[in-house]
């Protein structure tokens, strides 16, 4: 199949719209469609998948463009290329090009990447995240839940990861009054049992 097959058109556009990193996108972009990965568009980015799950995705930022792999902590990375790309990150790995001279001298080794993160997929392995019990609930939360049984009562019920965006959240504030007024705010939703997001 040859690449013009394979390429969702939807990307053209994304990368005519990163025109300052359009030289590191086609170089990145002709290196996933030289693989196995589908070329689609999700969260109106390329993503590339492997049937029909995510492997990666293609970010261009201020300061670079980002191949991110979604379950890049399974990835053994010999040669140290993936990065954690937040504090609160437990399954995604990211590599950052700023020119195409990076991407063509780690062609070999995103290559290798790229493969490995497909054998991942066929075996079906998955990240183990922290369970909701290890994330440390701020003093404020606890204090509303000492406060509040039906309020705890709500929070639990949520899905983990439901709960673990709204720790993520509360917990990011650097000052109490700031925790507690998140709290404050979001409680109506939580005893809805719905999420940040919903």
């Amino acid at each position: 199949m040859s690449q013009d097959h394979r390429k969702h058109p939807s990307v053209d556009g994304f990368i005519r719209k990163n025109h300052a990193w359009k030289d590191v996108l086609h170089a990145l972009r002709a290196i996933l469609l030289n693989s196995p990965l589908t070329e689609e568009v999700k969260w109106r980015q390329p993503c590339y998948t492997f049937q029909e799950s995510n492997v990666l995705i293609l970010g261009a930022f201020k300061e670079s463009c980002v191949l991110s792999f979604f379950k890049g902590a399974l990835l053994k990375d010999p040669k140290g290329l993936l990065q954690v790309p937040g504090e609160n990150t437990q399954a995604a790995r990211v590599i950052r090009f700023a020119d195409t001279r990076e991407v063509e001298a780690r062609t070999p080794d995103l290559k290798a990447l790229i493969q490995e993160a497909i054998e991942a997929e066929k075996a079906g392995l998955k990240v183990p995240f922290k369970k909701i019990t290890e994330h440390k609930l701020p003093d404020e939360l606890q204090a509303a839940f000492d406060k509040d049984a039906a309020f705890e009562k709500a929070f639990r019920a949520l899905t983990p990861g439901r709960q673990r965006a709204y720790l993520l959240h509360f917990s990011s504030a650097k000052q109490s009054a700031t925790r507690a007024a998140r709290i404050q705010k979001h409680a109506p939703r939580i005893l809805k049992g719905k999420g940040m997001e919903d």
